[in-house]
């Protein structure tokens, strides 16, 4: 089968699909219905009569994406390594503040997951407190978390007065008490302006947004993930991956 067809396949496919979905927006009920069965009708035979044309137009459409991913990925690396303060921004960060190995880490409050890792790092910064610079961007899985997206404008707000990484620490320890208590009890204890801290949680949206624009951008996928100017690392309860940053360190 020529490229030249199987293009076309796809490109008619898209059509009849476009048009389906244009129809279903603007026609009235009777006129959409009749268009609807004739389109579909058109669509179910050109996948009838050409399934392996299909197949294989899927396939490269998905191959044409993912060299996408991996280009992106590539420039966002770059930029990384010429310009770290660009990708870190106004994102909480801890450890060395001369940016020369940078770790970012996406992590969710709420994620079982997250909270093994927070361990790990800890032991990381109390080790090798001056080898790395971690950065923390919120990935807040809200889809399956309902507490995930609460937590993260909570700690985003203790970070507007400097207490992120306190208010981090305690969201994870008491990870089985996320709620509206325990951000107040924290925020108290953390003796934050309460007034403020209630104001920028209503404003945390825009910059959190941000991160999840870096997460897409990046096609990132669970949590934790841990991204260096080396690699990105989306499964640290793996003590192979954790050793090799281990290593990382040890060598600086």
């Amino acid at each position: 089968m020529s490229q030249v067809f199987k293009n076309w396949i796809v490109r008619i496919s898209s059509i009849l699909l476009s048009t389906l979905l244009w129809s279903a927006l603007i026609l009235p009920t009777y006129a959409q219905t009749q268009i609807d069965l004739k389109l579909e009708q058109q669509v179910l035979e050109i996948i009838r009569r050409n399934p392996i044309t299909i197949i294989e137009a899927v396939q490269a459409y998905q191959e044409e994406q993912q060299q996408r991913v991996i280009t992106r990925r590539q420039e966002f690396i770059k930029n990384f390594s010429q310009n770290p303060q660009d990708v870190i921004a106004n994102s909480p960060t801890i450890g060395s503040s001369k940016l020369q190995t940078v770790l970012l880490e996406f992590s969710d409050f709420e994620c079982p997951y997250c909270s093994e890792a927070h361990k790990t790092l800890k032991n990381l910064l109390n080790k090798y407190p001056n080898r790395f610079t971690l950065v923390y961007k919120h990935f807040p899985l809200f889809q399956i978390h309902s507490q995930a997206l609460p937590a993260a404008r909570a700690a985003w707000a203790a970070h507007q007065q400097g207490k992120f990484w306190q208010y981090h620490d305690t969201l994870f320890t008491k990870q089985n008490q996320l709620g509206e208590s325990l951000y107040i009890e924290t925020a108290k204890s953390l003796k934050l302006d309460l007034g403020k801290f209630n104001q920028d949680r209503q404003l945390a949206d825009k910059a959190i947004q941000k991160d999840l624009d870096l997460v897409n951008n990046l096609n990132l996928s669970g949590t934790p993930l841990l991204l260096s100017l080396v690699q990105i690392l989306p499964d640290l309860s793996s003590y192979q991956s954790w050793k090799h940053f281990w290593q990382l360190l040890e060598i600086k």
